[in-house]
């Protein structure tokens, strides 16, 4: 039997933001760009919100935990993936991953990058 599977997904979230594990990155702060990505079978296509994530608040969660400075960029995206799943049981699949732009290293280096993924076991 055939069956739809539906993402629903913000690309490209650009913050601000005060993470690192050094203290000068947490007083400097830095340029921060966010991917999150959900997948679900849908219930329906009836038009109705309440049957789908809502991508304005998944950017209200990445807002949120943007805000609450960490050492660790694991530490940020296991908070997003956790109230991800929170707010949308449902959901089979949740991937985030944050680029630190231009992190404070030797030499020249675009971005680093962190990547988590959520995997339902139902």
């Amino acid at each position: 039997m055939s069956q739809f599977k539906q993402t629903v997904a913000l690309k490209d979230v650009k913050c601000f933001a005060r993470h690192g594990y050094y203290p000068e990155e947490q007083l400097i702060g830095n340029q921060f760009v966010i991917d999150l990505e959900t997948e679900f079978i849908p219930w329906g296509f009836d038009d109705e919100l309440a049957q789908t994530v809502n991508y304005e608040d998944l950017n209200t969660i990445i807002q949120d935990e943007m805000k609450n400075t960490q050492k660790l960029l694991e530490t940020v995206l296991n908070n997003i993936i956790s109230r991800v799943i929170k707010l949308y049981p449902f959901v089979e699949t949740v991937k985030v991953s944050v680029k630190k732009l231009n992190p404070p290293m030797p030499g020249q280096v675009g971005h680093s990058l962190v990547r988590l993924s959520y995997q339902s076991s139902k």
